[in-house]
């Protein structure tokens, strides 16, 4: 039996229990007069007993139905009523993100109007590709070029390597003539002892003695100058290849920028808030539209101090949307803020000054709305709403008779 049919049941017995105590009073009151004379035509005088009788009835009946009410809603405040905590300070809430133009330009076309369902990478904006078209074939051209140069100094540093082989050979050979020619000084130098030679050729001896040795002089300085050509040549190659990798980054600068001529949605959403159209010029910063992720929608509440003592993350919300009264939307508290909204204010307060006037204090709390609740879109940011949170369990242990009788009372 509910507690609705057992507190009719006593109502009824009540009213029974009175019936009877008003009967016993009805003939007394409602005695004739047997010395009153009788009236030719006179109308009929009713017995106040009844109408007594019908008021006291209403009366109890009232009576009863107030003690039922007040009953129930008495049980109903301690079974369910006092384990929640509610606010009308909460709203829809998502992570709008406001697209804007990155380079300068005209824009060519913004095919896109508001309310427009967007997945990502869908096209929201087109500015005017010509000048990042030539800039990106510029830079690879210059790119190119140096790498052609690189080419170039890798010949050079081949060339000049065959070079080095070449002087030193002709040490080798310079150093042979040497020895050949101090040789045939020696020899001289014996017969002059003797003399049995000519003056004239021991000079000559002597000359080619001391021009071989200057000639093995200059092929060893010939072969240290191609060795430093090589590691010139070499530098040479570093620099070119560092300047082409700063060509290769200018490259991929303008790549990007041109890439960034075509503005995209960076996520599923739905347009809104369109600031430009085709033809209007824009530079970077410059508004295009808002896309506002409805898949990803939540609640944000702003709880008084006084009510999150039992509130954790993980609990149950009932969520009621003024935009849809006769809707009940069961999510849970996914975090609290880690301080009240007054502390993220642009001038917070400091109550360290002057007089002090005790003001409650509210604290964001953010509930999480179901994925397939989102996913209908009817969800919008900015709409208001009512939030009750059942601070019983968290979410997923209370029975499912508890929430149908919450949700049902909610409505």
């Amino acid at each position: 039996m509910s507690l609705r049919e057992d507190q009719t049941i006593r109502a009824e017995q009540a009213i029974d229990g009175v019936e009877p105590m008003l009967s016993a009073q009805a003939p007394a009151t409602a005695a004739p007069l047997t010395n009153t004379p009788a009236v030719i035509g006179a109308q009929p005088v009713a017995s106040p007993a009844k109408p007594r009788r019908t008021k006291k009835l209403v009366l109890v009946t009232l009576l009863a139905a107030a003690l039922g009410g007040g009953a129930y809603k008495a049980y109903d405040w301690w079974t369910f009523g006092r384990f929640f905590v509610s606010t009308d300070d909460a709203y829809v809430q998502a992570d709008i993100s406001v697209l804007a133009a990155k380079i300068p330009g005209y824009l060519a076309a913004v095919p896109v109007v508001n309310g427009q369902v967007l997945h990502k990478g869908d096209v929201i904006a087109r500015i005017d590709d010509g000048d990042y078209r030539l800039a990106a074939q510029a830079a690879h051209d210059k790119l190119e070029t140096q790498q052609a140069a690189i080419v170039r100094i890798g010949r050079q540093v081949e060339a000049a390597q065959a070079q080095m082989l070449q002087a030193s050979a002709q040490i080798d050979a310079s150093k042979a003539d040497a020895v050949r020619a101090a040789a045939d000084y020696a020899r001289q130098q014996q017969l002059e002892k003797v003399d049995f030679v000519a003056k004239a050729r021991i000079e000559q001896a002597r000359a080619d003695r001391d021009r071989t040795d200057a000639a093995v002089k200059g092929a060893e300085a010939s072969l240290v100058a191609m060795r430093a050509n090589v590691e010139v040549l070499r530098a040479q190659g570093k620099e070119a290849e560092g300047l082409a990798a700063e060509l290769r980054t200018a490259e991929a600068r303008a790549a990007r920028d041109l890439e960034f001529t075509t503005i995209r949605a960076p996520f599923d959403g739905v347009v809104g808030n369109k600031a430009a159209e085709a033809g209007a010029y824009v530079s970077p910063g410059s508004r295009i539209a808002a896309l506002v992720p409805l898949e990803s929608v939540r609640v944000d509440a702003n709880f008084k101090e006084t009510q999150v003592e039992r509130m954790h993350p993980g609990q149950r919300v009932h969520i009621a949307v003024d935009a849809y009264p006769n809707r009940d939307i069961v999510g849970e508290v996914e975090s609290l803020s880690p301080a009240s909204g007054s502390v993220f204010s642009l001038l917070p307060p400091d109550n360290a000054t002057g007089n002090f006037t005790k003001i409650v204090q509210r604290l964001p709390v953010r509930v999480h709305v179901p994925a397939e609740i989102a996913r209908e879109g009817i969800l919008r940011p900015g709409l208001s709403v009512t939030v009750r949170v059942d601070t019983r369990e968290p979410s997923g242990t209370v029975a499912g008779d508890d929430t149908v009788r919450t949700a049902s009372r909610h409505e």
